[in-house]
């Protein structure tokens, strides 16, 4: 399962949730962005429930990550 995390992050604080976020293991690709949303994460997990823990114990709980929305990719 594949999805989008997009992120609203603390300012001045972009770069370093960017670094720690790409070492969580699922994060596929992390990137900062203009715009409505200063992040997003292309994330993959086995299930809807490994994608849970992912976005709620891993990225919500990184320092600097205010606030996430998560769409899911369809194939």
């Amino acid at each position: 399962m594949r999805a989008y995390v997009l992120m609203d992050v603390r300012a001045g604080e972009e770069r370093s949730v960017v670094q720690m976020l790409g070492k969580i293991p699922g994060v596929v690709k992390v990137e900062t962005t203009f715009g409505a949303y200063d992040a997003i994460a292309q994330v993959e997990a086995p299930d809807l429930v490994g994608l849970g823990k992912l976005v709620y114990d891993a990225i919500r709980a990184t320092p600097g990550v205010i606030d996430t929305m998560t769409c899911l990719a369809v194939e």
